[in-house]
């Protein structure tokens, strides 16, 4: 009955895995979930109040597929200041969330057949969303001792004449590591020589960095000659809290913007108008309430990292921004579990584990492409990390 299409589609990881969590909260246990990227904090205030304002005023019809004209014109101009190169309301369209938005670039970028290239460790519905629309998901391995990042001499050899894209993502999920600006100039300088390669950005931790900065370095920052042939796609999710609000955005050439709009004409008619009036707010002055989150961020990480560090045969690997730790399990392989007789043979029989034995929730670093190793999320309280770490210390210390 179903389509070879449909044979392709595979359940998102991280939410099977806070789908588990969550049973096992309804079934009563307490169960410490560190498994989906959410913030935990509330949506940013004026965004909440401008969606309520929206829905009081009667804003509540069918708006431009491509997204309320006043909404681009201000993506448009702190797209500008973000990125570094001038962007025009015509380079703008904003979709369902920028999950929805990199799933639509890649619909009208790919030919059957064509490949993408794919840094891993990689976000887990990268690959996925490349088979649907029909092209190759080509992954590189990057491993701890390139800092889990993409070199220029890997993405040379990588490229042939049937590759289309290359997909990046800085802060990385999942190991919150991002790019340098000499590591992005070295990738420029390959990218330069292969004209036929679209460069696909998600961008969308780029503004919760540890850093100084108010945004990671990005590849346009170094090499605004590539502009023509960038997609920089965000949204406000993760920055302004706006999960469920589902809206994200692209910064491309126009051609690709208007058949975009096309795209989401003919699947979700339009982001929903409420959501797009509480971002038009949000984008007004989001920096003050952006900076408390990424102090918020920055303490916790601290906090959580050298907790877990001090467990034998953990190593938390270092983060520049998003809100996970890319945890380095490989200590804990092959060892046994004594409360349950299990041996820990992969990451994806230790979250097992660790979920039935102790409650804690985790995504095994294999459903992002590179195996020994777990992520963490600690976009959740300072309470719950502290739980989850005396019960990763409880885990351990039963390892024989």
């Amino acid at each position: 009955m179903i389509s070879a299409r449909a044979q392709l589609l595979k359940p998102s990881p991280t939410m099977a895995m806070a789908n588990r969590a969550r049973e096992l909260s309804k079934a009563g246990k307490d169960v410490v979930s560190l498994t989906v990227g959410e913030p935990d904090w509330p949506t940013m205030p004026a965004a909440a109040e401008a969606g309520i304002q929206a829905i009081k005023d009667g804003f509540t019809k069918y708006t431009a597929a491509q997204g309320m004209p006043e909404l681009r014109a201000a993506l448009a101009k702190t797209l500008s200041e973000e990125l570094r190169v001038p962007v025009k309301d015509s380079d703008v369209v904003v979709g369902a969330g920028a999950k929805y938005v990199i799933f639509g670039a890649l619909q009208m970028l790919l030919n059957p057949g064509e490949e993408v290239l794919i840094p891993a460790p990689y976000w887990v519905s990268y690959p996925t969303m490349v088979e649907l629309a029909a092209g190759i998901p080509v992954i590189l391995d990057c491993p701890a001792q390139q800092n889990f990042k993409l070199t220029a001499a890997q993405l040379e050899k990588a490229i042939t004449p049937k590759t289309k894209i290359l997909l990046l993502c800085s802060p990385s999920n999942p190991t919150g590591i991002a790019y340098t600006a000499d590591e992005l100039k070295a990738l420029a300088e390959v990218l330069r020589k292969h004209p036929h390669v679209v460069i696909l950005s998600d961008d969308i931790y780029n503004r919760l960095v540890f850093t100084d900065e108010k945004v990671a370095p990005h590849l346009l920052h170094v090499a605004p000659d590539l502009h023509g042939r960038t997609v920089a796609i965000n949204g406000a999710s993760k920055s302004f809290s706006m999960t469920g609000w589902r809206i994200g955005w692209a910064a491309c050439p126009p051609v690709l913007a208007k058949v975009l709009g096309d795209f989401f004409s003919q699947s979700t008619s339009n982001v929903c108008s409420i959501t797009q009036k509480a971002t038009l707010k949000a984008l007004e002055n989001p920096e003050p309430e952006v900076k408390k989150v990424r102090e918020i961020l920055r303490g916790r990480l601290d906090s959580f990292q050298k907790s877990l560090a001090a467990i034998p045969g953990l190593k938390p690997e270092k983060a520049d921004g998003a809100f996970y730790v890319w945890l380095d399990c490989t200590g804990w392989m092959g060892k046994t579990h004594k409360g349950s007789g299990k041996k820990i043979t992969n990451s994806a029989a230790l979250a097992d584990v660790l979920l039935d034995s102790e409650a804690v929730a985790t995504v095994p670093g294999i459903e992002f492409g590179l195996e020994g190793y777990l992520r963490l999320s600690f976009a959740t309280s300072e309470a719950q990390l502290k739980k989850a770490v005396e019960r990763f210390q409880r885990f351990g210390a039963d390892l024989i």
